[in-house]
Parts: structure tokens; sequence; C-alpha cells
């Protein structure tokens, strides 16, 4: 198993996109990285998962638990969780919020590390940070398949590992070029926009 994940392996998927794309953070971009498309291949998916848990196990010793944002997070959060040999929560979006889903819970002192798909902002994962440690858990550490943050650690000073590092431009709405150009928009993430 090669010791890292490449934009090539995202490209030979079709998981790599050319296009107009409205992300998650509401940034418009001409690049995305549709992790699900690279997940859906188990073997691919077992071997992002035992990739991370090796690259958060040498920054964190001592896990409990993996947790992961719905939707993105779940297929890499779960296989990361089973190559640690560790249980499985994850959030989801209830009325605007994100909440640990229903039936799950957390116990205070327990160390958790968040597991996404892909970081831009890090929004959605400091809202899991604020719900787990409202709930007395400990958040050791984060990892995710793709940071596109253009920050090496965007949840400093916890440790942040990611297998893939990427650098494609984002614009607001306003300053698109994209848009400028009347190239039509697609929204692919799965959290919803929130207008302002």
């Amino acid at each position: 198993m090669s010791d890292a994940l490449g934009l090539d392996d995202f490209t030979a998927c079709g998981s790599h996109q050319h296009g107009h794309f409205l992300l998650s953070s509401g940034l418009h971009s001409g690049d995305y990285l549709q992790c699900a498309l690279y997940l859906a291949e188990p073997r691919r998916a077992a071997r992002a998962g035992a990739l991370i848990a090796a690259a958060i196990a040498d920054a964190v010793p001592a896990i409990d638990l993996v947790v992961s944002p719905a939707m993105g997070g779940l297929i890499i959060g779960h296989e990361t969780a089973r190559a640690l040999g560790l249980p499985f929560l994850f959030t989801e979006r209830a009325d605007g919020e994100m909440v640990l889903r229903r039936g799950f819970a957390v116990t205070p002192g327990q160390r958790i590390v968040i597991v996404e798909d892909v970081v831009t902002t890090g929004k959605s994962t400091r809202e899991v940070i604020e719900i787990l440690e409202a709930d007395g858990a400990v958040v050791v550490g984060l990892a995710s398949m793709v940071n596109r943050s253009a920050n090496p650690n965007p949840f400093d000073p916890k440790p942040y590992r990611a297998l893939l590092g990427v650098s494609f431009p984002t614009w607001s709405a306003d300053d698109c070029p994209l848009c400028a150009d009347g190239v039509p928009i697609a929204k692919p993430g799965s959290r919803p926009i929130k207008k302002t």
C-alpha cells in the first residue's frame, strides 16, 4: 500500500472535477474534489482510512472514538475507525444546527479524533468540535482526506493530518471570474448555504 494519496488518484476515478462550483463554504471554485466518488470503491475507501489512521495515530497516541460530520465524513470516518479498531459516531444537521446523531452520546473526558473528507474553511469541523466539547469530550486531533484550506493546520494548536493538500483558487460570488463569464454553477456539497 502506498503511503500517499495524490491528486492523480482522484483524477483517475473521476472525483477531481472541473467546472464552476458553489462550495459548502459559500465560496466559488473551478475545481471540486468529490470524495464520495473516490470512496465509492471499497478498496479505495479502506486504503484512505488506513492512511488516515496511520497518520493520526502517529500524532495522537491515545484515542477513544472517531467522530465525523455527515454526510461527507461518514465513509472515511468509518474506515478510519475500522483501521484504528475504534468505535465510530457521526453528527448531522437538524434544523440547521449540527448535533450528534440521535442515539449517539459521548462521555466527559473521552478522547476523540474528528475525521472529514475535505476541509476548506473548517466550518463543519469547528461545529463538531463545539458540540463534542460542550458534552465534556476532548478533541485530541483532526484529520481529512483533503486539505484545501491553504493552511497546513487550520485547527492549530490541535494536531491535524491530511492525506492530500491542494491549492485550488476560490472566490467570493462578487469576485468570481466564472460568474462574470456566465459559466453555470453547480452546488455539489451536502451542507446548505446560508444566505447572508
